[in-house]
């Protein structure tokens, strides 16, 4: 088995080719999946499509692979017996068990971010509030089946912002809301204090709090966010103590004006719980960038062409495009191109993964 048998995972717009064409031309066999299996760990995955997902992986010592597109648990790993290096990218991925991967031998390495201000997943954040308070893929829908106005649109100006989850992306996303909208930061997560939300709103270039005693970001209660907040917004990372933490009680609070938005994992917010939601219309909008499986389903609920009609919320899908901008690709496809070639050299790797995941 050759050790220059690469696979380059999920590279769903053909960006890979060019930045992976110079090891092709110095003898490595680079083989490029435009499509995503079902995820090998999933419990709903069928045995027959988790030996497909084997067959395709099996034969390459060098994988490449796209964020948590392609998941690689330790059970995966025990049936890919030619994996000598298994790449990544970004700074953290909780869908690859590394400590599975040390134990064979196998180094895992992330990359680094080309990072701008506000970064992609900020922009992206904004971009489906927006859309979804202003109805815009409604509207747009409406007009060209030659329909005119349905609806009345939300305004966010002095409303209430609510953060789950107050780190880079959830203070980044918070401070637009409150310099542009003026609207009022509230958050909530199981570890966050009052300090510490005034110490992200001094990082992020604000004062801590005006001379009414205001805070700039507030820490309040769980139940305190979700019946107050206007829009709810995820930004946490996923891992087993957030799976499903946000669920039905937490749905049951919100306002019926309420927006809800996820760009951060989708398992996050138990799904059955808010596609109900979505179904009753018990909250005027969701806003959607991530899913528990993806690609999502064709026949997922999701996928409804009705929504925001006969009495449902008002539903807004992107494919997890918060982090797919193209110049951001091509840095993470370079360094993974870089990382193989140091491997191939005996050299240390850059962003080499922890048995932590990350």
């Amino acid at each position: 088995m050759s050790i220059k048998k690469v696979a380059v995972l999920d590279d769903y717009q053909g960006v890979s080719k060019s930045y992976f064409q110079p090891l092709g031309d110095a003898g490595y066999d680079i083989t490029i999946f435009a499509d995503t299996l079902l995820p090998y760990n999933h419990p709903d995955t069928p045995q027959d499509a988790k030996d497909a997902l084997v067959k395709r992986l099996e034969p390459f010592p060098v994988i490449c692979t796209m964020r948590e597109r392609t998941p690689i648990p330790g059970d995966l790993v025990a049936k890919l017996p030619h994996l000598k290096l298994l790449l990544t990218t970004g700074a953290r991925n909780a869908s690859i068990d590394v400590k599975a991967c040390s134990d064979r031998g196998v180094p895992v390495a992330g990359t680094t971010s080309a990072r701008v201000s506000p970064d992609q997943t900020t922009q992206h954040g904004v971009a489906l509030i927006l859309g979804l308070a202003r109805n815009l893929a409604h509207d747009d829908a409406m007009m060209k089946a030659g329909g005119w106005q349905t609806t009345t649109v939300t305004s966010l100006s002095g409303k209430v912002f609510g953060t789950v989850g107050l780190g880079r992306l959830g203070s980044a996303v918070a401070k637009i809301m409150k310099v542009a909208f003026g609207m009022r930061v509230i958050s909530w997560s199981p570890n966050l204090t009052q300090e510490k939300a005034d110490a992200q709103a001094k990082a992020a270039g604000l004062a801590v709090g005006d001379e009414r005693g205001n805070k700039s970001f507030e820490a309040v209660s769980r139940e305190e966010l979700f019946s107050n907040a206007d829009v709810v917004s995820v930004h946490l990372v996923l891992s087993d103590r957030s799976r499903d933490l946000i669920n039905k009680d937490d749905f049951g609070r919100m306002k019926k004006s309420a927006l809800f938005v996820n760009t951060s994992r989708g398992p996050i917010a138990n799904e059955d719980d808010l596609l109900e939601v979505a179904k009753k219309g018990t909250i005027r909008g969701i806003a959607l960038d991530v899913y528990g499986i993806e690609p999502l389903p064709k026949d997922s609920g999701w996928r409804n062409p009705r929504w925001g009609q006969d009495g449902t919320s008002h539903v807004l899908l992107s494919p997890h495009m918060g982090y797919v901008e193209a110049n951001d690709l091509g840095v993470m496809y370079q360094q993974q191109v870089e990382n193989i070639l140091r491997w191939e050299k005996g050299e240390a790797l850059s962003t080499v993964y922890k048995d932590t995941g990350y």
